[in-house]
């Protein structure tokens, strides 16, 4: 049994505080912080109305290590689980090793300045984290972290070559807004808006946001049509699965989505480059997410499924072999459980999960460490217990085949 203090009160911050709630054999204390208290006051009154677990609430700013330090002296938690914004990563890393704690993420370290997707910030951590005798995982959501399980799970299971992975993420969620994310606006809004790239025959290809597409028939969703973008996980992936000739991701978008989004790169307002108004320096994408929905209060109005998961291709005793793992998720199911969407909780509980195989010690090595890393099966198992039921299958389905 474990104390655990959660960084961040988004959509992400409700789910792990609810699920972490639900396994009281593990985690015995929970703290939940933000720079807004009255977040936390609130989802801690939800957990409190569910399920009678008592969460402590405090307000930090994970800019400042000197204020996450003195925080988790007082808490004296077993680990963070930092569900915060990616440009905390560092911080709160920082924090982590001054204070002698475990660390644990869903996004990958992205500076304020600079549009990347990299995991080379936080790799650099390896020999801090390893010598301190800490642990840090990284990635811990659905993709990154369940998708990196899965084809691990592949990788032990099915295969002895893998030759190739797509890693499908469709939401079928509608909400009712004209333009809404599904998580942070300003993150979702930099993912979506750079080039894509994807990994073939040790070398990354570069495309044009967008540029690449098929039409793919998501079981209890339907017909969408998915674009080629790049994505963190491949970045751990293509090293740790070894012998893997191409990787790609792909994410489904509405043509009202991709209509909006045109029109804000159009007028600059997904800039992150800082303009003068009216005497003060003002960021626009930060300012468009202003204007947004929070993600956090999508919950009560979306409806529909998730469905993600991973085509896997390559041999078995010289005999070639495709399959396909995925989990399917109803946003009203989440909804009614932990008072967020599906992308909240499908984020969420992997975090939670995460967290529970550091503490129980089916996963705790010294080091900064990806998903991919450890033994796939008691987290696959923990899937199937707590949310994210998944189903793997043989398949035949060619994503080149398909139409546009």
């Amino acid at each position: 049994m474990s104390t655990v203090l959660i960084i961040g009160a988004g959509g992400v911050g409700r789910v792990v505080a609810h699920k972490c709630a639900q396994v009281p054999e593990v985690f015995s204390g929970i703290h939940l912080a933000s720079r807004t208290r009255s977040k936390c006051d609130q989802i801690a009154t939800e957990v409190a109305e569910k399920t009678g677990r008592t969460i402590q609430t405090a307000q930090v700013d994970a800019d400042k290590v000197p204020e996450l330090v003195a925080l988790i002296k007082q808490i004296k938690p077993a680990m963070v689980i930092n569900v915060a914004l990616p440009y905390q990563d560092l911080t709160i890393m920082d924090a982590c090793l001054e204070t002698g704690v475990h660390y644990l993420d869903t996004a990958n370290y992205e500076p304020l300045d600079e549009a990347k997707f990299e995991y080379k910030w936080q790799w650099a951590y390896r020999d801090r984290f390893e010598q301190a005798g800490l642990m840090a995982l990284l990635g811990s959501g659905f993709d990154p972290g369940v998708t990196n399980v899965f084809c691990a799970h592949m990788q032990k299971h099915h295969f002895d070559q893998i030759d190739t992975v797509d890693i499908l993420d469709c939401n079928g969620g509608d909400h009712g807004y004209a333009f809404a994310t599904n998580f942070n606006p300003e993150i979702n809004i930099r993912e979506v808006t750079a080039n894509g790239r994807y990994y073939e025959n040790g070398r990354w290809v570069e495309t044009k946001p967008m540029e690449i597409h098929h039409t793919f028939d998501f079981e209890q969703v339907g017909p969408k049509k998915m674009y080629l973008l790049y994505h963190e996980e491949m970045e751990s992936l293509s090293k740790n699965l070894k012998g893997v000739k191409r990787m790609r991701f792909w994410m489904t978008f509405g043509d009202a989505y991709l209509k909006h989004l045109e029109v804000f790169r159009n007028i600059g307002l997904d800039s992150i480059e800082p303009i003068m108004f009216e005497g003060r320096e003002i960021v626009p994408i930060q300012f468009l997410k202003a204007l947004l929905p929070d993600p956090a209060t999508l919950g009560p109005r979306t409806v529909g499924k998730t469905n993600i998961g991973c085509i896997v291709k390559g041999s078995k005793n010289g005999q070639p072999v495709s399959r396909y793992v995925y989990n399917i998720c109803d946003h009203q199911t989440c909804y009614r459980e932990t008072n967020a969407q599906g992308v909240s909780y499908t984020t969420g509980v992997p975090a939670m999960i995460g967290a529970m195989m550091m503490l129980t010690g089916k996963w705790m090595k010294p080091g900064v460490w990806n998903m991919e890393e450890f033994d796939p099966d008691p987290f696959m198992a923990a899937l199937n217990q707590h949310g994210l039921p998944w189903t793997d299958v043989a398949t035949d389905i060619d994503i080149d085949a398909l139409p546009e």
